[in-house]
């Protein structure tokens, strides 16, 4: 196992309790040295903290936001195949909802060919891709405008979600945590999630492997129903296993290499 993927999974598993050496050592399949390596670097990096034989999740610590541009440049490739697998849940005459971010914006672009389809969105990146499309509806969430990310959010936004519902929802966020679900940087971005969720009669978590595990902001969008959850082969099993694991979520790998298998959908 790589380190990347070992200090994933370190990470993914001291969120819910502390772990001592020992616990990380049998779940990992590693020596204890190669454990107290791991862990002194993640306690460098400030990504976790070290008790007495072990290590716990740092709590109340937040890493800075990434400007847009350079969330657009972050993991293009996956996001392009992420998206692609994405649209492949979408059929003619269905009613989606888009959220903020650049992988749903990569989504829009995978939707033009689609025709009688109505797309509900605060993404003004997918809107500004959707706008001329024939046969695509546009219904943009007003509210307060979110420059960072080019979105909308706030109450006006979530109170015109009381008056849709949608076949398919499908979420970003800057990271997505196996049993606690979708972590974002601020309460507005993760309330206006959980009204998404709550409209949609299905829900699709777009998220690339830098995500997965993850959980330096502060605000949580639990996922309490079924769901699921695309993301790209280079995670690696060590941080997917925590997803296969959980009741309700199904698992959808996308090879970065060749176009999604959609053959099962």
């Amino acid at each position: 196992m790589k380190a990347s993927d070992r200090h994933r999974a370190i990470l993914e598993l001291v969120q819910t309790r502390e772990a001592n050496v020992e616990q990380l050592t049998e779940a990992l399949g590693v020596s204890e040295a190669t454990i107290r390596r791991d862990l002194a670097v993640l306690h460098k990096q400030r990504r976790l903290v070290r008790t007495y034989g072990g290590a716990t999740a740092l709590v109340g610590v937040h890493e800075p936001e990434a400007s847009l541009e350079e969330r657009k440049a972050a993991q293009r490739e996956q996001k392009e195949r992420i998206a692609l697998a994405a649209a492949a849940h979408v059929r003619d005459g269905d009613t989606v909802m888009l959220d903020g971010g650049t992988t749903c914006a990569a989504l829009a672009r995978h939707l033009l060919a689609r025709s009688d389809l109505h797309v509900v969105t605060n993404n003004l990146l997918a809107v500004a891709t959707l706008a001329n499309a024939p046969g695509i509806q546009v219904t943009l969430l007003g509210g307060d405008l979110r420059s960072s990310s080019m979105s909308t959010l706030g109450p006006l936004a979530e109170l015109l979600l009381t008056r849709v519902s949608v076949d398919t929802a499908f979420l970003g966020a800057d990271g997505v945590v196996a049993g606690f679900g979708l972590c974002e940087a601020s309460a507005q971005q993760a309330s206006l999630k959980d009204c998404m969720i709550r409209r949609a009669a299905q829900v699709i978590v777009l998220a690339d492997s830098d995500k997965l595990g993850r959980a330096r902001q502060q605000h949580w969008t639990p996922i309490e129903r079924e769901w699921r959850l695309i993301t790209a082969a280079s995670a690696g099993e060590a941080a997917l296993e925590p997803f296969r694991a959980l009741l309700g979520v199904q698992v959808e790998v996308v090879d970065a290499l060749d176009a999604p298998d959609t053959r099962a959908l």
